[in-house]
């Protein structure tokens, strides 16, 4: 879902500056003196985009009104729905704990990323972690990169972090499951020579 977003966003900024640039362009290049050709909605410097004429047509026509209603009615929509898809946190807040009691307690988001990612830089090889908290309170999902030293197996740091700090951040905040995923990046490094 998160991939469907960011495209739609890069799709629909890409279109929305394409729109205004050649519009404004346009709009620009005849007030400046270039002569539009003869199918272009602004055909000179003292000319308006819609005329009176244009703005009434379809004034008297049942149609025009309900149609213009609904079409930036959708517009509105698609673009309050686009305006809360960027604007929506990523990051997890607080992660839901269950105690046993009945009762739960809060985590702060932050403490249990700061906590896998200390406890991620101890494994053997592993530079740098970086963890960030993402999904639900009480399902909460992680996405970690890992800065790899330039010798280590990315198999054996992908399964320590697995088996000991994934699990460590799953056992001590007593959730079902801590799906991850996990990205892998070497340090840079001078290269070697060989004698």
């Amino acid at each position: 879902m998160r991939t469907v977003r960011r495209t739609v966003n890069r799709v629909l900024l890409g279109l929305a500056g394409l729109i205004l640039v050649a519009l404004g362009g346009s709009v620009l290049a005849v007030g400046l003196g270039v002569r539009p050709p003869s199918w272009w909605i602004h055909d000179g410097r003292h000319d308006v985009l819609l005329s009176y004429a244009e703005r009434t047509r379809w004034r008297d026509e049942g149609w025009w009104w309900p149609t213009v209603i609904a079409v930036l009615a959708v517009l509105v929509l698609l673009a309050l729905w686009w305006l809360s898809a960027v604007l929506r946190r990523r990051r997890l807040a607080e992660v839901l704990v269950d105690t046993g009691d009945g009762e739960g307690a809060m985590l702060r988001g932050r403490a249990l990323e700061g906590v896998l990612a200390a406890d991620a830089e101890q494994l053997d090889g592993v530079g740098s972690a970086h963890v960030l908290l993402t999904g639900r309170r009480a399902a909460p999902e992680a996405r970690v990169r890992l800065l790899l030293e330039p010798h280590v197996d990315p198999g054996t740091a992908l399964h320590g972090l697995t088996t000991q700090s994934l699990a460590h951040a799953r056992d001590s905040a007593a959730l079902a499951a801590l799906p991850a995923e996990v990205r892998l990046r070497a340090v840079k490094h001078r290269a070697e020579r060989v004698s």
